[in-house]
């Protein structure tokens, strides 16, 4: 696509802005159709996919069109549509698989509190209260389904930032790694698999950490991981001379951020050595277009977190006990190492 020219390229560009929307949906019905398995072996004509999913052959074709014009499927001359490298990570059961990512952030999990956002802007309340009548983590812990879809979202967003950072960081230095709200414990295994003399502690909700044990012996690590059931606002484990929060503090207001790394150092005691690993975007100033401010608006109207700025984390790593070491790059997801105070 081209980029609008002329006296009314600025309209032209405000009104593309919608196409996020819809293109997001379109996505999102196709992934819950699971039409990116049905042509998984070559191109088809809509009426064969239709017809394979369960859909209406006209409207299949009308949807599978706008997707194709953005790249996610391709629609030969023949009117056949066939899978792209975007359109593949939608196929179920595969390790690079997004449909569980693309099932939670364009169906009615987020787009319920989108539906509220005023409200937050005017209020500062995150919308998830207002479609869901509680706070968004107590809701998930009301509806099985949907906690499974945002635990599979999880792990799928997990598994693409784990090749990133351990591409060009090392945990090898350290003998024993908390991931402390380490979920089913993927990135724990991708570190430990990276230091095969570094042993683990996964700790997350009782029902979270109960998945983590198929987790980790697919990995080839249950042998080095224990296994700790809790809240990362109760007592931690001690003993560890690093402390992972990997996409943890960003759920969260700064001050229940702060009971956190209270947490965290008070775990960490006497041991100057120790650190606290936080993977987490950092927000560029200005008007930067950048990935992490976008998100922020989940954290905002469906999370209750927030997305930082350098001079953000530092204060709030302040406040909890620690501080930097080094200087993080703004508008990429960073390991920050940070040492007690």
């Amino acid at each position: 696509m081209t980029e609008p020219e002329g006296p009314h390229a600025a309209s032209l560009r405000l009104q593309s802005l919608l196409d996020g929307m819809r293109v997001a949906k379109v996505v999102q019905v196709l992934a819950e159709l699971q039409v990116a398995d049905a042509v998984a072996d070559g191109p088809c004509k809509p009426a064969e996919i239709a017809a394979d999913v369960g859909a209406d052959p006209d409207a299949l074709y009308r949807v599978l069109r706008c997707a194709a014009s953005f790249g996610v499927f391709t629609e030969d001359e023949d009117g056949r549509f066939g899978l792209t490298p975007m359109a593949a990570l939608l196929r179920t059961g595969t390790d690079d698989s997004h449909r569980d990512l693309f099932m939670m952030a364009a169906g009615d999990l987020w787009w319920r509190p989108y539906g509220e956002l005023l409200e937050t802007v005017r209020t500062g309340r995150p919308a998830a209260e207002l479609a869901f009548g509680m706070p968004f983590y107590d809701y998930l812990g009301t509806d099985p389904a949907a906690a499974g879809l945002f635990d599979r979202a999880m792990t799928q967003v997990s598994k693409g930032q784990a090749k990133a950072i351990l591409g060009r960081c090392s945990f090898e230095r350290y003998a024993r790694i908390a991931d402390v709200g380490g979920g089913h414990g993927y990135f724990l295994a991708q570190v430990l698999r990276s230091s095969p003399r570094t042993e683990g502690v996964l700790l997350d909700l009782p029902h979270v950490v109960a998945g983590a044990p198929a987790v980790l012996e697919k990995h080839e690590v249950a042998d080095r991981v224990q296994v700790v059931p809790g809240s990362f606002f109760d007592a931690l484990p001690t003993g560890c001379d690093a402390y992972l929060l990997k996409a943890i503090l960003i759920n969260w207001p700064d001050a229940d951020a702060e009971r956190i790394l209270h947490r965290v150092r008070e775990a960490i005691g006497t041991d100057r050595d120790a650190r606290l690993l936080v993977v987490e975007p950092v927000v560029p100033p200005g008007d930067v277009r950048d990935y992490s401010k976008a998100t922020d608006i989940d954290m905002l109207a469906i999370i209750g977190g927030r997305q930082r700025t350098v001079a953000e984390w530092r204060r709030l790593l302040r406040a909890g006990g620690f501080e930097l070491v080094g200087e993080p790059t703004p508008g990429r997801r960073e390991v920050m190492e940070c040492r007690p105070i």
